[in-house]
């Protein structure tokens, strides 16, 4: 089975309940298994925001903490452009860019990113034997 990466960006206040349904609607919408999900991942930014590791524990995965250079290496194949996103990150999807540099080398984007009111969540999936850089 193959590793899947959700890939998060959210508003500071948002509750670990709409990443989690979030993600679980990113996974039914990709007709991904939940099983198949592995990580959790987020710009280092949010990363320890109680939000993302409470969402990370509900969803029973591994979560990440995705630093400037890898969200920059991730962004020429993120698919989304936010103004909003640029200007705060660089990146014109944080879930897309985090999802892909979570995910490691020969990673693919599964689903761009999809919104709720205060997050944004995009899939990547991992090559088979792959691993996080």
């Amino acid at each position: 089975m193959t590793a899947i990466v959700a890939g998060i960006g959210f508003r500071r206040g948002t509750s670990a309940g709409e990443i989690v349904a979030l993600v679980e609607n990113a996974l039914d919408s990709a007709a991904v298994d939940r099983r198949a999900l592995a990580v959790l991942a987020t710009a280092t930014a949010l990363a320890e925001t109680h939000a993302f590791v409470e969402a990370a524990k509900r969803l029973a995965v591994e979560p990440a903490s995705v630093g400037v250079a890898a969200l920059t290496a991730a962004e020429p194949a993120v698919r989304t452009r936010s103004e909003r996103s640029l200007a705060a990150h660089g990146v014109g999807s944080v879930a897309e860019a985090a999802a892909l540099g979570a995910a490691g080398l020969g990673s693919a984007l599964l689903l761009e990113r999809i919104a709720s009111s205060g997050a944004t969540c995009a899939l990547a999936s991992r090559p088979v034997g792959g691993k996080a850089p």
